[in-house]
């Protein structure tokens, strides 16, 4: 699946390590999904992992990241969505995100691939959720029809109080919308999932 594996040691699928402690592999893809996988040890380690250097910034939550194999991937990043280019702080959005981590040496998460064929995930730099980073900087808005996340919501919420990056505008438009207007969908897919979790 575009050249990111699960970690195994023992060349087991996911599925099979899933089971090996007790979880069908559909309960921790939900719980991935809920961000709950996160705080529970034995969950996190069925996630689908990625490692490499970032090699390039498209925009404000979109990047790519150069393997160990020298294979590219186009990351989407997981539960938000930032500013479009040609939208008030695209260029901002993108500029912040390439600050944090471009020629960085990351990690991914992976959730799913969109309709692109981007992996679709949470991008980390040091154990520093990035997606979560760019929320706080006012860089990016949740992405409520996928996120269920608290801590992004209330990132958000803090950064809207704070005025924050694209919050010092009075009327921000979200990048949904922009899409719509512009190209009549909103871009972002995550029906595909992985089907090696079962």
């Amino acid at each position: 699946m575009n050249g990111v594996s699960a970690p195994s040691g023992n060349g087991r699928r996911v599925g099979d390590q899933c089971r090996s402690i007790g979880l069908s592999p559909k309960v921790v893809l939900h719980l991935a999904l809920t961000g709950l996988a996160l705080a529970c040890p034995p969950c996190a380690g069925a996630e689908l992992l990625l490692r490499g250097k970032v090699v390039g910034v498209a925009d404000g939550d979109t990047i790519t990241v150069l393997d160990a194999r020298s294979n590219q991937h186009r990351i989407r990043l997981y539960q938000i969505d930032a500013p479009e280019k040609g939208q008030d702080f695209g260029a901002a959005a993108k500029k912040s995100l390439s600050r944090l981590i471009y020629k960085r040496d990351i990690s991914v998460s992976s959730v799913t691939t969109d309709r692109y064929q981007r992996t679709v995930g949470t991008v980390y730099l040091a154990g520093t959720d990035i997606n979560l980073e760019q929320v706080k900087r006012g860089m990016a808005w949740v992405y409520r029809q996928y996120a269920k996340d608290p801590r992004y919501l209330a990132a958000e919420q803090q950064a809207r109080t704070r005025r924050i990056g694209l919050w010092a505008r009075s009327n921000p438009v979200p990048p949904w919308e922009f899409r719509r207007e512009r190209d009549g969908h909103d871009g972002y897919d995550v029906r595909r999932w992985f089907k090696r979790f079962w």
